[in-house]
């Protein structure tokens, strides 16, 4: 600090000249500092906007990906309400296709019990004779030797057999289908 008492009391120029270098040196040096301190706040504040940038960059990315997260669990949500109710459609259509198959095995079972009820025998023989014709092609081959063996307009026909071959054909055919 300087005392400008002393300052105004000196009597010789060269204190005079070394008071003002000193006071001309102190300015430039608060001046420097003052520079400094200017650079150093405005640096302080250029990081806090590059901060604040970041930050809120960071803050939006989150909101977003929150959104997104948001967005694939309702999406996931929706798939699994459609595979729940195609499970769903599933098991009534299994229940469904298996009382109509077992209505189907009560009618086809009680039509095959009437037939072989009828004539045992031949029914019995009918079945052996198309034993092996396990597709549509092979049944209808078959069916087709049997009655060319057996019409009753050859010499070993039998009408009763040619009917129950006719029987058993038509049966094994609506089966199939």
């Amino acid at each position: 600090m300087i005392d400008w008492e002393e300052v105004r009391g000196a009597e010789d120029i060269d204190e005079l000249r070394e008071a003002k270098l000193w006071l001309f040196q102190e300015n430039i040096r608060l001046e420097n500092v003052r520079r400094e301190l200017v650079a150093s706040q405005e640096r302080f504040n250029r990081e806090k906007a590059k901060e604040r940038k970041e930050l809120d960059e960071l803050t939006r990315r989150a909101a977003q990906e929150r959104k997104r997260l948001r967005e694939e669990n309702l999406f996931f949500e929706k798939k699994l309400a459609i595979l729940q109710d195609g499970f769903r459609q599933l098991d009534e259509d299994r229940r469904t296709l298996e009382r109509q198959r077992k209505a189907l095995e009560e009618r086809t079972s009680r039509a095959e019990r009437e037939e072989y009820a009828a004539n045992p025998q031949i029914e019995d023989s009918v079945r052996l004779l198309f034993r092996g014709a396990n597709n549509p092609l092979a049944l209808r081959k078959r069916y087709r030797d049997l009655v060319k063996i057996f019409h009753p307009d050859n010499m070993f026909g039998d009408e009763e057999l040619a009917q129950s071959i006719n029987r058993e054909y038509l049966r094994r055919k609506n089966r199939e289908e």
